[in-house]
């Protein structure tokens, strides 16, 4: 303890300090980011314009999306100017304000995919009491619940953590990530980060086994079903929802599971991989497997096009109209200028 030292500053590793790899990370992280960006905006952008999806499942993808947007803009736009920049320095609290705001978002979508879920097997399970019990209100109260539980949640751990001494300033990662944080930590986690992390696995297994028993019951419940349209259009319904869910979870298991003693440059990637991921491939599986999204997606450009084409055609007769007034008043001048001359001789 004695080497102690109040840290500032913390320094992030980054991918490499070769130029033309910096280079290379710049661009790619870019594009990434702008296809996670246009993605989710798309998908919010269709919900909010088509009327045929003003339901509770889609206002909670609409939250998902906006989630995301807000998710990988926690840490790749730094990270790629970072390199862009050459400059790998963040202060103390940038770092603290950056991992307070990734575990929020990271929590928030958790229980994002948990009540999507719980929509679900009302909906398929309970539908003669769907519009009762998952109604306006109840929505709104879901939603607030979910982003007031990860902030809470968030606002604890980032405290606890940020309060240990740390005896170095090197972080092994390209953002503040608490792995590579808590190596630097003269202490063990007291026992309130302990039980803070133990809190949050609780609730990430709650989750887990709310969802598997949801699903259970929505799968008994379809193949219930007479029709093999019925069969369809609920898992055309389901599938895109369960396959974001396995996607996040699978991610999130196998990054914190991973062996310590692997490569320098793997967990770097598994990083990349469970903070870039999911924002980016959650609007392609919703777009793709959700057959009422890519048809509200058709009709949002159809009536996009109508609406620049009666605006073309608007301005046409608008400017058709005013050569016309001219004319005639042109016209009409002429006249007047013709018959002065005759009134004067009058």
């Amino acid at each position: 303890m004695d080497n102690q030292t109040t840290v500032s500053e913390f320094f992030l590793k980054g991918v490499s300090r070769n130029p033309k790899l910096q280079i290379l990370h710049f661009v790619v992280f870019l594009t990434i980011y702008l296809a996670a960006l246009m993605g989710n905006v798309l998908i919010i952008t269709t919900i909010s314009l088509d009327h045929h999806l003003r339901t509770p499942m889609y206002f909670f993808l609409k939250n998902l999306s906006f989630l995301d947007i807000c998710f990988i803009s926690v840490t790749i736009p730094m990270s790629f100017i970072n390199s862009l920049m050459n400059s790998w320095a963040i202060s103390f609290p940038g770092c603290v304000a950056q991992w307070f705001l990734f575990l929020s978002f990271i929590e928030t979508e958790l229980l994002f995919l948990t009540i999507m879920t719980y929509d679900l097997y009302i909906a398929i399970c309970n539908p003669l009491n769907y519009t009762v019990i998952v109604n306006k209100t109840a929505c709104c109260k879901l939603t607030c619940g979910s982003w007031l539980g990860g902030g809470v949640y968030s606002t604890l751990n980032t405290a606890s953590t940020f309060s240990l001494p740390f005896f170095g300033s090197l972080i092994n990662q390209f953002f503040c990530d608490i792995p590579p944080l808590l190596k630097l930590s003269c202490s063990h986690p007291n026992i309130g980060e302990t039980v803070l992390i133990a809190f949050g696995v609780c609730v990430a297994l709650c989750c887990f086994a709310f969802i598997t028993m949801s699903y259970i019951n929505i799968f008994s419940a379809v193949l219930k079903i007479p029709s093999v349209e019925g069969h369809h259009k609920a898992f055309s319904t389901c599938l895109p929802h369960l396959t974001v869910v396995m996607l996040f979870l699978g991610i999130g298991i196998f990054s914190y599971m991973m062996p310590t003693s692997v490569s320098a440059f793997k967990p770097y990637l598994v990083a990349v991989f469970y903070s870039v991921v999911p924002p980016l491939i959650n609007p392609i599986i919703y777009s793709l497997r959700s057959q009422e999204i890519k048809m509200a997606l058709g009709r949002v450009l159809r009536n996009s096009l109508l609406q620049k084409k009666a605006m073309n055609t608007l301005s046409e007769d608008i400017l058709f109209c005013q050569c016309g007034l001219v004319a005639r008043t042109l016209v009409w001048e002429s006249a007047n200028l013709r018959s002065i001359p005759g009134s004067i001789g009058g």
